[in-house]
């Protein structure tokens, strides 16, 4: 498992079993078996890569007693309280060309932005000229509100006014912070924590324009894209590990602790408690912690609803290959 020293140090290891794992009988594994057989190619571990090679060719009604057979569920905490949210591919309206209707840009990441890390900040990208008449423009849209939450999303699809569409991805970074404006407005007073969604952060910078645009900038942190339109309408959007991901299979976890391509089970309480077999394919800036995870919706603004609303309490348990879970463990237990 890949994390850093520091991570470790703080970090403890349960090895569980699946008898320990909540509703774990119940779960269609061949679906997670699908996705898991979509990525683990790409692992460059030969644990990992002999366990995807048998992964490719299980039958569907076998999936359970593949994971059972060369798993263990290993319990990754760090001491802090876990915390699920969501996350979804969004559809902006947009155009290749710059309009009266269309006049905010998604941009590609300049070459200075790259070379240097920390860059300038949200602010100072969309209130100087540094970025423009550059070509570095991928299409315009019509909502800033919009555009900043395909920022935090990483990933999204733009309706053209012609018909046509676009698909863009994450693209690389400013190097600055992410700051939550939900935490913000809650901070201000404005709502209380349980109110705020991506829903609610919307409507309110609609109604107060100029405040709002003061609001996200109070996140430094500005994103950069990629045109990805090579990816086929009835797949999902990439993830971290450059393949798509699949709407309630996929999640984002912090690398440091779990594996990129590692099948995770969750255990999510709260309104409409979740109890699946998903697969970690992607990464967040505001994922950070053995704990925390954000589950992908899917694409467009029913999936957006319901991931605006999530942020549920539960456990996550990370299903490792047997070596590869025991070596974890500190020396003399097993």
């Amino acid at each position: 498992m890949a994390s850093s020293p520091d991570a470790r140090a703080e970090t403890s290891y349960s090895i569980l079993s699946f008898d320990e794992l909540n509703g774990w009988a119940a779960d269609d594994h061949s679906a997670a078996l699908e996705v898991f057989s979509n990525t683990c190619m790409d692992f460059d571990d030969p644990d990992w890569l002999s366990l995807c090679a048998l992964a490719q060719t299980e039958k569907p009604e076998n999936a359970r007693a593949f994971f059972e057979l060369f798993f263990r569920p290993v319990l990754v905490e760090d001491g802090n309280d876990m915390m699920f949210t969501g996350y979804f591919e969004p559809e902006l309206n947009g155009s290749r060309f710059p309009t009266a209707r269309y006049r905010f840009p998604i941009y590609k990441e300049p070459p200075e932005a790259r070379a240097s890390n920390p860059w300038l900040t949200r602010r100072e990208i969309l209130t100087t000229d540094v970025m423009r008449n550059r070509g570095l423009e991928i299409a315009w849209v019509d909502d800033p509100v919009e555009l900043f939450f395909l920022q935090i999303q990483g990933s999204g699809r733009v309706r053209l006014e012609n018909g046509g569409a676009l698909r863009v991805g994450y693209g690389g970074n400013n190097g600055h912070p992410y700051r939550s404006i939900g935490v913000e407005l809650t901070r201000r007073g404005v709502f209380q924590a349980h109110q705020v969604s991506a829903q609610v952060i919307q409507n309110w910078v609609r109604r107060n324009p100029v405040a709002g645009e003061e609001l996200l900038f109070h996140n430094p942190s500005y994103v950069f894209f990629r045109e990805v339109s090579h990816v086929p309408a009835d797949r999902g959007p990439l993830g971290a590990m450059n393949r798509s991901i699949t709407a309630l299979r996929s999640i984002a976890v912090d690398p440091a602790f779990h594996p990129l391509g590692a099948p995770v089970w969750i255990e999510k309480e709260g309104d409409g408690p979740m109890r699946r077999l998903m697969i970690a394919q992607d990464t967040g800036s505001a994922i950070k912690g053995a704990q925390r995870a954000d589950i992908f919706f899917g694409t467009g603004d029913v999936a957006g609803r319901a991931a605006g609303r999530l942020r549920d309490p539960g456990r996550m348990v990370t299903l490792l290959p047997i070596q590869r879970a025991y070596a974890l463990l500190p020396e003399g237990q097993s």
